[in-house]
């Protein structure tokens, strides 16, 4: 491995195979062994937020055990246990729209069923918009890989009037545990059962439809091939609303979407 690593962190690792993940959008360096993986990223609110949030999650949800964690050369090193089972976007389990539906339903529940009660980090709107305020200035926010439409014809003009619309236009919100990134790729499944939650940068408290948006977004995306596997005919991620048994506010899913394109 090239790059040089902690030597609490080259102690683990020294010597062992490891494959890289590129799967999903963090930005980060993820190498993947027989039984652990290390996530390494430039120090970040968001990589800070990772390592309190994952230590605060042990024994509250299934999520990696952290083996060693450090900061080195402006960087953060997060070493992990390896959660059994795929990611939720495998395709034997897209295969399987329905199971799959009522699995990230299951998974968007044990979030909620959390208490929160004594969380470390909030994720409400107003630090949400906090952050992408920051991004915006400081020019971060990608305007060709989004959702159609959000910027050009019919859409926003900047990143900067999509933030000013967001502030106008802030929903009201129900405090629950937020993963703040549920896409497929965070999830992981075995067995027929959810067996861990991965990157947690933007966990903490939040409304439940942070959650429920991107997951829509996500089904509906890795059922359509856009993230380049198969497509799923007549699949519609709809389901996903039948299987949490709600009524979707499609306002709110537009707003979470859209903030999520800041970041």
């Amino acid at each position: 491995m090239k790059h040089i690593c902690p030597p609490r962190i080259a102690e683990h690792i020294r010597g062992k195979a490891y494959t890289q993940n590129t799967v999903g959008k963090s930005g980060s360096t993820v190498l993947c062994f027989d039984d652990m993986v290390l996530k390494f990223e430039p120090v970040s609110e968001e990589s800070n937020r990772e390592h309190a949030m994952l230590r605060w999650l042990q024994g509250r949800l299934p999520v990696p055990q952290i083996l060693a964690a450090e900061t080195a050369g402006g960087c953060n090193y997060l070493l992990m246990s390896r959660l059994p089972g795929e990611m939720a976007c495998a395709e034997p389990l897209l295969q399987n729209p329905q199971s799959l539906a009522a699995l990230l339903a299951e998974g968007l529940r044990m979030l909620w069923r959390v208490d929160v009660s004594a969380c470390p980090h909030s994720a409400m709107l107003e630090e949400k918009l906090r952050l992408a305020e920051a991004r915006v200035a400081a020019g971060l926010c990608d305007m060709e890989d989004t959702e159609p439409g959000t910027y050009g014809a019919g859409g926003f003009k900047s990143p900067s009037a999509l933030l000013t619309w967001l502030k106008v236009n802030r929903p009201e919100e129900t405090p629950v545990l937020s993963h703040g990134d549920f896409c497929l790729p965070n999830l992981f499944i075995g067995n027929g059962k959810i067996t861990g939650f991965i990157d947690l940068g933007r966990s903490g408290i939040a409304d439940a439809y942070q959650d429920i948006a991107l997951c829509y977004r996500s089904l509906h995306h890795n059922l359509n091939g856009r993230y380049g596997g198969k497509l799923i005919p007549n699949a519609d991620a709809a389901i996903l609303f039948d299987a949490l048994g709600i009524r979707p506010d499609w306002e709110k899913i537009r707003y979470y979407i859209l903030l999520d394109e800041l970041f």
